[in-house]
């Protein structure tokens, strides 16, 4: 029995925010000096040259990253970096601060191994955030930044949001998603039809002086002739991937008594979802495309099953939660011996072999 599974049902009897923010306290305590950090990556990480992904014109140590929605702030950046993590992604980060949907917006269900999210996109702003990075440095592993809107802006004025922030932190960055499928957020207008799309790719292209990666997030509910067009668009605008995929609002199967709870759904209940989008964008594309899959991920297994299917990468969020601080040592470990078994001498020669 690990120590985290001990600590967990006293988490658990917190509030799922509470229990977050006190969590996120311990981790930002843990990296505040270089013994503590190093304890946490003698305690946790693994390395095997197998399990490098290069990508986006850098090298990820391995492909478990940490989903946008965890440290939204970049207050752990290093702590997650020390927790054996490949790549953490932080956001999803608004030009100004922003408070957010009321509490409670964060709920465990247990019964199903999942979370359902309205938070809405409360943080501090990319001021903040910006200031952060500078103060702390950026981790020794990849750092994505997740770009969003102000709850309260116009169309129009959104596009700006995402300039701004883009303008902000891409030099931070080693890629850059821009997030419009979100369920938690006020429905103003259609943030993905596609002359929104074209908008937003056509101003972020524009101020990319830097060449940053720019990925776009996509949900899981949308009919798959959607997702094309979304594709579509993305290619024409010669955009570096997709993250596949953000929350649910599907409730099918679910157990938990707090089932009903609005929001997004993330977690075990979605995975198999995700992973069926992964598959489908990766044929569709030829897996010329590269897709961070995101979505259920919380084993060796789960990530492996994604890889299979065509994501260069992973992230998870809700099976660290219910894992705890071994969950990337022990998923890295595991992949290394299912790419060993079935003959794989890197991730990147199993990327889309259920595929073939």
């Amino acid at each position: 029995m690990t120590l985290y599974s001990r600590v967990r049902p006293l988490a658990f009897k917190l509030p799922a925010e509470t229990a977050h923010d006190l969590g996120k306290r311990t981790l930002r305590a843990a990296q505040s000096t270089r013994p503590t950090r190093a304890a946490l990556s003698y305690a946790y990480q693994y390395d095997d040259p197998a399990l490098e992904v290069d990508l986006f014109e850098t090298t990820f140590p391995n492909p478990v990253g940490v989903a946008a929605g965890f440290d939204k702030n970049a207050e752990v950046t290093h702590a997650l970096a020390a927790l054996g993590f490949g790549f953490v992604e932080i956001g999803t980060v608004t030009p100004y601060p922003q408070e957010g949907n009321d509490r409670p917006r964060l709920f465990r269900l247990r019964e199903d191994e999942g979370m359902v999210n309205r938070m809405g996109f409360n943080g501090q702003g990319m001021e903040r955030v910006k200031s952060r990075l500078e103060e702390d440095g950026t981790p020794a592993i990849p750092l994505g930044v997740n770009v969003g809107k102000m709850n309260s802006s116009s169309e129009r004025e959104a596009i700006e949001d995402y300039r701004r922030v883009f303008d902000r932190l891409s030099p931070f960055a080693d890629y850059v998603v821009v997030n419009v499928s979100c369920p938690n957020t006020p429905e103003e207008f259609d943030e993905g039809s596609p002359e929104h799309l074209r908008a937003i790719f056509e101003t972020l292209e524009a101020e990319n002086d830097r060449d940053v990666p720019i990925l776009v997030k996509i949900g899981p509910d949308e009919p798959e002739e959607s997702i094309f067009d979304l594709v579509d668009i993305v290619q024409a605008f010669d955009l570096d991937g997709i993250v596949a995929t953000n929350t649910s609002t599907s409730r099918e199967g679910l157990a938990s008594p707090r089932r009903e709870e609005w929001g997004g759904l993330s977690g075990k209940p979605i995975a198999d979802r995700s992973t069926a989008v992964i598959r489908s964008l990766a044929e569709y594309t030829d897996g010329d495309l590269p897709i961070i899959g995101v979505g259920g991920v919380d084993s060796p297994e789960s990530a492996y099953e994604k890889i299979r299917a065509g994501a260069s990468l992973v992230q998870l969020y809700t099976g660290f939660v219910y894992e705890g601080p071994s969950t990337a040592k022990r998923i890295n470990r595991g992949l290394a011996a299912l790419l060993e078994r079935d003959g794989f001498s890197s991730v990147e020669d199993a990327v889309g072999a259920d595929l073939e």
